[in-house]
């Protein structure tokens, strides 16, 4: 897979939106931006219970549709293609979703770093606490093109 794709200056925005982060992530969002960018990140996940009708929609939808990924000013940077949509437990995340977030083979490393996030979170929110058992979706993906005034 080619991942390193060619800017380009008249970009289709999609209909679907794809964000990283979130209010007050100290910059998080667009350095996963970047990590889409780079070819490095190829999957994201969010917890169930965060997911939109949408996204839950999503797991029994045929992949292949298009998302336009945007900064957290709005702005878009890059279209990608949704390759799988499934969901897994956060105790026991496939490798491929493991590699995807940017993590190698480090199962550890996936954990640790998305616990910080998802706690963070489910606290503001008075939810229960994370556990292995807590549901993730998992959306993989492809860079298909990339925006120039990004």
């Amino acid at each position: 897979m080619d991942t390193c794709k060619q800017p380009v200056q008249q970009m289709k925005i999609h209909d679907r939106k794809m964000t990283f982060g979130g209010e007050n992530d100290d910059g998080l969002g667009d350095l996963l931006i970047q990590q889409v960018l780079d070819g490095v990140k190829t999957a994201t996940c969010d917890l169930r219970c965060f997911c939109t009708q949408q996204e839950i929609a999503d797991l029994g939808a045929t992949p292949g549709w298009m998302e336009t990924v945007v900064d957290s000013a709005g702005n878009p940077r890059c279209n990608i293609r949704v390759i799988a949509v499934y969901e897994t437990s956060f105790g026991n995340p496939p490798p491929r979703l493991v590699r995807g977030e940017g993590d190698g083979d480090d199962v550890a490393k996936f954990k640790y770093d998305h616990e910080r996030w998802f706690s963070k979170l489910l606290n503001e929110k008075g939810l229960p606490s994370l556990t292995d058992e807590s549901q993730l979706v998992a959306w993989e993906f492809e860079l298909v093109e990339t925006f120039t005034d990004a």
